[in-house]
Parts: C-alpha cells; sequence; structure tokens
C-alpha cells in the first residue's frame, strides 16, 4: 500500500480565494461574531458561495482555520508574562492585552468563551493555554501581588463582563472597557484588608460545563 504524499499545493488563484475569505471573514467575525454566514462572507469577499465550499467543508472548519493564530497570540501572552521582571506588571499588562484582543474580535471572544465553534481545536489550545495562565495566577500570588483567592477560572468570567460593557459601549464609547478593566485590576491587587468573596470561583469541569452550553 502506498503512502500519501504532501498535500498538492494550492493553485494561485484557488490560494487567492482563500486568502480573500479567511480576511473577509476575520472581518465580519470581529465585527458582529460568529453569526454571519457563509453566504454574507461570500458576498464581502466578492466570490461565489460555491468557492467557500471548495476551500472549507463547512462553517466550523472556516473558524478553526482562523482563529488558529489568535488563540496562539492569547499563549504567547501569557508567555510573555511569565518573562517578566515585575510579577504584577506581567500579569496585568497579559489582561490588559487579553481583554484588547477579545474587545477588537467579537468572534475570538465566542471561540474562547462559549465554545460556539471549533470544539476539538479550542479544547487542544485550551490544554496549552490553560496551564500557561495557571502559572501566572500562581507566580503572582506566590510573590504577594494578586489577592490568593482569585482563581484562573475567574479570568475569563471577568472577560465576559468586560464584553457586555465593550458592546453596551460600543456605538459611543468602545474603549469603555478599559476603565473598568482598571478598576478590576486594582480589586484583584494583593492589599490588606481585602473582603472575602463571599462565593467559591467556578473549577475548570464547571466552566467547561458551562461554557458547552452557549
Amino acid at each position: 500500500m502506498s503512502t500519501p504524499g504532501p498535500p498538492r499545493p494550492l493553485r494561485a488563484d484557488a490560494a487567492r480565494n482563500r486568502e480573500l475569505l479567511l480576511r473577509a471573514a476575520r472581518e465580519m467575525f470581529a465585527q458582529r461574531g460568529l453569526d454571519v454566514t457563509l453566504d454574507e462572507i461570500a458576498r464581502h469577499a466578492g466570490v461565489g458561495v460555491g468557492t467557500v465550499y471548495r476551500r472549507f467543508a463547512n462553517k466550523e472548519e472556516l473558524v478553526e482555520a482562523l482563529f488558529d493564530d489568535q488563540l496562539d497570540r492569547m499563549i504567547a501572552l501569557a508567555e510573555e508574562s511569565l518573562a517578566r521582571a515585575d510579577t504584577w506588571d506581567g500579569f496585568a499588562e497579559m489582561f490588559r492585552r487579553f481583554s484588547a484582543l477579545m474587545a477588537a474580535d467579537h468572534g475570538l471572544r465566542e471561540v474562547l468563551l462559549h465554545n460556539t465553534y471549533g470544539h476539538d481545536r479550542v479544547a487542544r489550545i485550551r490544554e496549552r493555554f490553560v496551564p500557561a495562565m495557571d502559572a501566572v495566577v500562581r507566580r503572582a500570588q506566590q510573590a504577594g501581588v494578586l489577592r490568593p483567592d482569585v482563581e484562573p477560572t475567574d479570568l475569563p468570567i471577568i472577560e465576559t463582563m468586560l464584553g457586555g460593557v465593550e458592546a453596551f459601549a460600543q456605538p459611543v464609547r468602545p474603549e469603555l472597557y478599559r476603565r473598568y478593566l482598571t478598576i478590576i485590576l486594582d480589586g484583584m491587587r494583593a492589599r490588606p484588608g481585602l473582603t472575602a468573596l463571599p462565593v467559591a470561583a467556578l473549577t475548570a469541569e464547571q466552566f467547561d460545563e458551562l461554557a458547552g452550553k452557549r
């Protein structure tokens, strides 16, 4: 039995159409989230809908292809945070940049927080990203700069809250979420006299269960 060779490269016109589709999908998902249809993406790209299906079997395959790079960026943010000498600056800057990516890209927010598309691939990315994020949280707590009762599952919940602010203020002040991010970061910083949190954070299993139901 012969071994299949490497995949054949796309013809120039096929490669160009694929890039047009990815660019159109990136723009539309960022603005409107993942409810955009393949027909709408084809029109925005200036190609026929048949071209979409020749390049991608379904919308989930398109979403996975598009957000691979973005999801890898999230992992890189956590790794860069761990490399910073100032532990609090590393944690806070990771959170700010994470929030900026989510605010600018509604589709990315849905992929990461709502588990809408690309389930298997997002699960694999989470397997890499969650330990990196956990390491950032634990490092900041061990340094005494992050309150000890913060859990890694708190961070995506906070991003969901900030996403609500961004969506509410988008027509007038899309950057308003940064005000509340600063307030939240100040509330997460360790200091004397912290008020005890009245409810425990979600476990990783509870978070995955809730994300899968969105």
